[in-house]
């Protein structure tokens, strides 16, 4: 085992604190939101980027880690237990209404952080028990579908008119929110039917993964309810609700504003690492493994997390994601520091242009 792999537990101080939030009371129960959200936007602001790769032999080494693989298995287990503690949780009479949304609050930030972000990962492996690992992790985030669209779709069509989840320039994050959850909800459907078409087989039937997908969800949902009650089944859904939002932000910031052309023949050129923004903060790098080195994962979305490279000529955010999804929430900021950065930054053979 390399030591290199030990830093990719540092994740799990939100964890921690999260755990933390569901057993305390008063304003400390907003730690995990104060972490990610103030003070890794804070100190990404100051701490240099780090833009290097590993060598040939280092990456091989790291590739036969099995560690990097065993951090997001582990995560499995603990999402559920989180969720269970937080749901048990707010059955406490002590609790202040306000508290009871503050743990809300911090459940969203999991299933976003833990649940989507490490689902998205094991989304893209081929063994079968990472498959069903990610399709559990997106259940917590009542986010199923995502497996589908974002593997079969989006990869497929990033930075086209053709992919819900690619923001176009101009758009705000609010205007983004009303046009893509819908959009890839349907997208994920469309896909989903087409194989089962292609497998000679009606629509309503249990080999459709998206109909699979509703009654898991469906289920998943009424036992919520049966055990917990309809309060706490709205705060799960609201805590679901944070955390697909918390993704399509993520989503809006990664490819804002940038184009594939498309070839004399009518196909898009193949998507490149300047049709994704990267970031290099270290601090978002961990905490995220490596999400934010997302120009890679889109040039080569079989490359496991702990062997995402920097490319020069990809866009890079002006900081890290907390900070950039901070900024996203404020249209006129935004449009600002980014527009500008679109017009200005280009690759070595490749200009990004707006859509």
């Amino acid at each position: 085992m390399q030591f290199r792999s030990l830093k990719y537990a540092t994740p799990f101080v939100i964890y921690a604190a999260s755990l933390y939030s569901f057993t305390n009371y008063g304003w400390t129960i907003f730690l995990p939101l104060i972490l990610a959200f103030l003070l890794i936007p804070i100190c990404e602001l100051f701490i240099p980027t780090n833009n290097s790769n590993l060598n040939a032999v280092e990456e091989e080494l790291a590739k036969n880690d099995r560690v990097y693989d065993l951090w997001l298995y582990l995560i499995v287990p603990l999402q559920y237990c989180a969720l269970t503690l937080f749901l048990f949780s707010l059955q406490d009479p002590k609790l202040e209404t306000w508290e009871m949304f503050a743990r809300t609050a911090v459940m969203g930030l999991l299933c976003g952080s833990f649940g989507i972000n490490v689902g998205h990962e094991l989304g893209h492996r081929n063994k079968k028990h990472e498959k069903i690992f990610a399709k559990m992790l997106l259940l917590t985030s009542m986010y199923m579908h995502f497996y589908i669209e974002h593997n079969k779709g989006h990869h497929k069509n990033v930075a086209t008119v053709n992919d819900p989840g690619s923001a176009r320039f101009g758009e705000s994050l609010y205007r983004y929110f009303m046009r893509a959850v819908p959009a890839t909800y349907f997208s994920a459907w469309t896909i989903a039917n087409k194989e089962i078409k292609k497998k000679g087989l009606p629509l309503i039937h249990w080999k459709n993964e998206m109909l699979q997908f509703q009654l898991l969800q469906i289920s998943f949902l009424l036992m919520i309810y049966l055990l917990f009650g309809g309060s706490i089944f709205l705060h799960f859904v609201a805590a679901a609700v944070i955390g697909f939002l918390l993704l399509e932000t993520v989503n809006y910031i990664e490819h804002y504003g940038l184009e594939r052309k498309m070839n004399p023949s009518g196909l898009y050129e193949r998507a490149m690492p300047w049709h994704s923004w990267n970031s290099n903060q270290v601090i978002g790098r961990l905490m995220l493994f490596e999400l934010s080195r997302h120009s890679d994962h889109h040039y080569i979305a079989s490359r496991k997390y702990q062997l995402l490279r920097h490319h020069s000529d990809a866009p890079q955010m002006p900081t890290g994601y907390p900070g950039m999804m901070i900024l996203a929430l404020f249209p006129p900021l935004w449009f600002q520091v980014m527009n500008r950065k679109i017009r200005t930054e280009t690759s070595v053979d490749n200009e990004l242009s707006p859509t």
